[in-house]
């Protein structure tokens, strides 16, 4: 049995990738891998993070255009640019709070 650690993110956190271009807001955690195999085999071998850490969905941007991302917490870093993500479901889901970071929209909590 593996140990899950806790995720050093959180929801509506702004973060960036360690290696490649791209920042986004944080909008789920899973607490280890949880995406296929087929997904992680893509990965080249001598960049492909571990399996057993937080692994972080975002709303994400680069400088050509906006998608979804998988992350593993290895390869993030906190963005404190203060610069807001422009990736469309961020306004959808999520607030600007006064610390550069989002927060849910009351509406959409479960």
């Amino acid at each position: 049995m593996h140990k899950i650690r806790e995720a050093k993110f959180g929801i509506g956190q702004v973060v960036r990738h360690r290696h490649y271009p791209f920042r986004g807001v944080i909008f789920d955690v899973d607490p280890e891998f949880a995406n296929t195999e087929e997904w992680w085999l893509s990965i080249p071998e001598e960049v492909r993070p571990a399996k057993e850490q937080p692994y972080y969905h975002l709303f994400a941007e680069n400088e050509e255009t906006e998608y979804v991302a998988y992350v593993s917490e290895q390869n993030l870093l906190i963005d404190d640019s203060g610069a807001p993500v422009r990736h469309p479901q961020v306004t959808a889901v999520f607030d600007r709070n006064g610390a550069g970071g989002y927060r849910v929209k009351a509406q959409s909590r479960h």
